[in-house]
């Protein structure tokens, strides 16, 4: 398979995983309530953290595969190397698990603000949450050694089905056995099992087979020696990057009643999908800003980061500036549900923009992966937790998910104007100014002072359906007078009027 069908493959999977997960969540709130949901939320925002264990082994199986596949490991060592990670991820599994499980009674007691819900329900559905999220760490392994030997269009398929199954087949399942938590959790720990059983066959199958007259593969950690620094790089700077984008979940997950916390979830997830946005675009940039760099063409390498920067603020500003003005009919529109929207809107509000900042200052981290130098970048995102967690403390304490909203806009904000204009400062000298107004403030304008005009306007929708048009009309008025306004649109116009003359 080629690499562009890997690469459609592989996005056509990660967009149908997010939206169906997405789309799916309504129907969980009607069943469930509110309070059962945030459970729901509380074991997506575990499984976050509990990849903090990972410790850079998933990439570095992956990489590792890779040099197999291309000749660099012998079968032997690489074999050797599989089963010493696959003994340290059963290992972190078991404690991992083991260690939830004792926490279940604190967490369903202390931890968690239930008001409706009994706390041994709570507490049976927390220990099966525990072994599911082990379940589902360890598949990592075996994903690695399918991304690596590049199988990504059955990868795809797989996570598709699982996806489907786990999140539209627990539909019927409460249908029939009833919509509680205990039922919701016990069919996402045997999905958890097929998942697990499933990456552990395919990756068996794409192993290398050893023959009778080798040596044996023997019961050795030494194999991980060689790749122990960058397991640990690696681990260092995606375990920052969790405390950063989860700290605010784990934090009023102690403090929102558990009904709250299911209007925050959900929220906080349509909010995401700005990130998710500019991933296809940040995954196609680096590889080709890296080369450059390479070329020692730094000229190039500016044009490209200014062009992507604005291409994000095009795509993933006006999809921001869409949810934070049309946060409440978003809602209205998606779930039917008045209550949930008056309740989520807000939130919802704050962290899209808050999203919108981050997707625009993550772009100095591209340009410090092109240099190959990631040392500013890991002290920006250290300073920015030592803000960010005293921060959404105390904002969430006296003022719960509004307050860790706030806190979470205004530490992007300064990360953006701080950090960033030291990085570019340091990098490219004189960039950072130019950068900032012409790439992104001249684009996003336009969103925010038609988000002011629609403020001005009383439109009353009642019906679920005329939500839904209000939406897309102001999505699309957005993203068009943000590429009007485009200096590459503009340039564009430019040589074409000259086209016309010279004909």
């Amino acid at each position: 398979m080629s690499l562009k069908n890997n690469i459609t493959v592989n996005y056509a999977s990660q967009i149908y995983v997010t939206l169906i997960g997405i789309l799916m969540l309504p129907m969980y709130i009607r069943y469930m309530g509110a309070e059962a949901y945030g459970l729901v939320g509380f074991f997506a925002m575990l499984q976050a953290w509990f990849n903090l264990l990972d410790l850079g082994l998933t990439p570095t199986i992956g990489r590792e595969t890779a040099r197999f596949r291309a000749g660099s490991v012998d079968a032997l060592s690489f074999r050797r190397l599989f089963r010493a990670l696959n003994t340290i991820f059963l290992a972190i599994t078991v404690v991992g698990g083991s260690g939830l499980l004792l926490l279940s009674s604190v967490i369903a007691e202390d931890w968690l603000k239930a008001e409706t819900l009994p706390p041994d329900e709570i507490r049976a559905a927390v220990q099966i949450m525990a072994v599911s999220v082990a379940l589902r760490w360890m598949c990592g392994l075996y994903r690695g050694v399918i991304t690596g030997s590049e199988s990504l269009v059955w990868l795809g398929g797989f996570n598709s089905l699982i996806a489907t199954v786990r999140f539209v087949g627990v539909l019927p399942v409460m249908w029939h056995f009833g919509p509680t938590p205990i039922v919701f959790f016990t069919f996402q720990l045997l999905i958890a099992a097929a998942e697990i059983a499933g990456l552990w066959l395919k990756s068996s199958h794409l192993l290398p087979k050893l023959a009778s007259t080798t040596q044996p593969i023997g019961w050795s950690l030494t194999p991980i020696r060689p790749v122990l620094k960058f397991s640990l790089t690696i681990a260092f700077t995606a375990s920052v990057w969790v405390m950063v984008t989860q700290i605010d979940k784990l934090v009023l997950s102690s403090i929102l009643p558990l009904t709250e916390y299911g209007y925050f979830t959900l929220a906080v997830l349509v909010a995401s999908g700005i990130i998710f946005i500019g991933g296809p675009i940040s995954t196609a940039i680096l590889p080709r800003m890296t080369k450059l760099e390479a070329e020692n063409n730094r000229k190039e390498v500016i044009k490209v980061y200014r062009q992507s920067t604005r291409l994000v603020a095009i795509i993933s500003g006006s999809a921001a500036v869409t949810l934070a003005y049309c946060a409440e009919p978003l809602l209205l529109a998606w779930t039917g549900d008045a209550l949930l929207a008056r309740k989520a809107a807000p939130i919802l509000t704050l962290y899209a923009i808050g999203n919108g900042i981050l997707s625009i200052a993550s772009f100095a981290y591209y340009l410090q992966y092109a240099r190959g130098d990631l040392r500013l970048h890991i002290i920006g995102h250290l300073l920015l937790l030592f803000i960010l967690i005293p921060s959404i403390v105390l904002a969430a304490e006296y003022y719960g998910a509004i307050g860790a909203g706030y806190a979470w806009i205004t530490a992007n904000a300064l990360y953006l104007l701080i950090w960033v204009a030291i990085i570019h400062r340091r990098l490219v000298p004189g960039l950072h100014w130019h950068w900032l107004f012409e790439d992104v403030f001249v684009i996003g304008a336009p969103g925010v002072l038609l988000g002011a005009a629609f403020l001005l306007v009383d439109i009353n929708l009642s019906s679920r359906l005329g939500n839904l048009a209000y939406v897309a009309a102001f999505g699309g008025i957005a993203i068009l007078l943000a590429v009007l306004v485009s200096p590459d649109t503009r340039t564009l116009l430019s040589y074409k009027k000259i086209g016309k003359k010279r004909a």
